[in-house]
């Protein structure tokens, strides 16, 4: 039972430093910060993406340029029609041919002038995310330095209390201490409590009789459900 005592007046000691904690991470500066750095992050890959973008949109209007000017030249086969018509050729059957050729060289013309228009719109793209860039750069070393002021405004504080919860752990053993930091690295609090009614005292979800039965003489086990120390009355 002295463990568990032991840890108990841990927990309310750190229930102190967890609060400060959920203060700056709830806070404006914080949010900004993280925010800001995302933002940052993200910016190259994002940049480098729409790049590419605008290559592969450059490469396919340059070969349906190619394919356009090809079918132009095709085209010009047809000026001499009068002539083949007077050897005696189909005339329907060159007129067919003459408008496939044209009706795709329409297709070529509208597919490049979509490409050109996305391509602009890539390269409008680019150049807004780099603007943005540039004047993130600012924002983010001050939001920097903001969320770090308000952080080192909490240091003294924070540090009274490491100190307490340093000499409370020499009352703990290893292992206990071990679960406990384990369960608060995984941002879980309170960590431990006795269990109430039958039941996890934070979940409130039964623990399997079996489990409930071990809790006699200062021993824990560990919710099923929500992953906290419990022990027994």
């Amino acid at each position: 039972m002295e463990q568990l005592k032991a840890i108990l007046n841990y927990q309310e000691a750190d229930k102190k430093l967890y609060a400060i904690e959920r203060e700056l991470a709830g806070s404006a500066e914080r949010k900004e910060y993280v925010k800001a750095k995302k933002f940052m992050e993200s910016a190259p890959e994002r940049l480098d993406s729409l790049e590419a973008k605008a290559c592969g949109l450059k490469a396919e209007a340059a070969q349906l340029e190619a394919e356009y000017a090809k079918m132009q030249d095709t085209l010009s086969d047809f000026e001499n029609l009068d002539e083949l018509v007077e050897s005696g050729a189909d005339l329907s059957f060159y007129k067919k041919k003459a408008q496939a050729k044209v009706d795709k060289l329409k297709k070529i013309k509208a597919d490049l002038t979509a490409l050109v228009a996305s391509i602009n719109a890539t390269n409008t793209e680019y150049q807004e995310l780099k603007k943005q860039v540039i004047a993130m750069q600012k924002q983010f070393a001050e939001v920097k330095k903001k969320y770090a002021d308000i952080k080192a405004s909490k240091d003294e504080e924070k540090s009274a209390i490491e100190a307490e919860l340093s000499k409370l752990s020499e009352g703990i053993s290893p292992e206990l201490m071990a679960k406990y930091q384990t369960k608060r690295k995984e941002r879980v609090f309170p960590v431990v409590g006795e269990i109430a009614s039958d039941r996890c005292p934070f979940c409130g979800m039964e623990p399997p009789l079996a489990a409930r039965n071990k809790l006699t003489g200062g021993a824990t086990i560990e919710c099923e459900h929500c992953h906290r120390i419990i022990f027994g009355k």
